[in-house]
């Protein structure tokens, strides 16, 4: 057994990356889904499989495919997997840039208000902690405005005028905001929730919902289903499993077991 150290998240996934190229039997993230996240881009399409040790402060893509909460359980579970060779296959959503870049999710991809509030949390050097986030969100809810989205989904377009996209393989972002409450990471389907033209108080009174999943029954929440979705809009950069990825317009594809998970 190795254990991989980095400075900072390019350098993890360099250090994954490293590892596959190396021959590494398997690949195990300790941590949250900034962690998962660079280690899906080194196993995602590859024989290496890979177990997940939720220890951070989100760990949305554990909760979707059954990792157990607990890290200590977690880890006994991948222990039992390697001894028996036992592994399962879990969809992952494949993400092309405008530029022909490629990136691996295996969460969920923001491309809406939320990931208008990470770019700007992102770039504030003040607060420190949680309380960035919050000035972050009342800062962007003050200029929210609808954005004028152009949706491909299967081939299918779908324009409209609002100000959330959620693109997810998994069910949850954040922590636990069961942003897309119906994904499921093993049916080779994207689940594609979009929120129309809603106002400042119409968001804040719909944000805690989010935690329930029962937002999709407000009227201007749509949701659809997809193998592959291309969002596009002006101004808005996609964060995928919390971690920036590109400015759209991107191309989302769920890929059919793309990862071994050892669970």
């Amino acid at each position: 057994m190795r254990v991989l150290t980095a400075d900072d998240g390019v350098g993890a996934e360099e250090a994954c990356h490293r590892a596959v190229a190396e021959g590494a039997g398997a690949l195990v993230s300790v941590g949250g889904d900034g962690t998962v996240h660079r280690a899906l881009q080194a196993v995602a399409g590859s024989e290496v499989p890979l177990g997940v040790v939720p220890a951070g402060t989100g760990n949305d893509f554990a909760s979707a495919v059954g990792v157990p909460a607990e890290a200590l359980e977690a880890a006994e579970a991948i222990s039992r997997a390697l001894r028996d060779g036992r592994d399962g296959r879990v969809d992952l959503a494949k993400v092309v840039t405008g530029d022909g870049a490629v990136r691996w999710f295996g969460a969920v991809l923001a491309a809406g208000f939320d990931a208008i509030v990470n770019e700007r949390a992102n770039a504030m050097r003040w607060p420190r902690g949680p309380r960035r986030y919050d000035l972050a969100i009342a800062l962007e809810l003050a200029r929210l405005r609808t954005r004028r989205y152009e949706l491909v989904l299967d081939g299918v377009e779908h324009s409209f005028d609002g100000v959330l996209v959620a693109i997810g393989n998994g069910h949850s972002y954040g922590g636990g905001m069961r942003i897309c409450p119906a994904a499921d990471p093993r049916d080779g389907l994207l689940d594609v929730v979009i929120g129309g033209a809603l106002g400042r108080a119409a968001l804040t009174r719909l944000r805690p919902r989010l935690r329930r999943g029962t937002h999709v029954s407000d009227p201007e929440v749509t949701v659809f289903r997809a193998r592959e979705v291309r969002v596009g809009a002006e101004g808005i950069v996609g964060y995928a499993d919390g971690e920036r990825v590109a400015a759209l317009p991107l191309t989302v594809s769920c890929e059919k077991g793309a990862v071994r998970l050892l669970i």
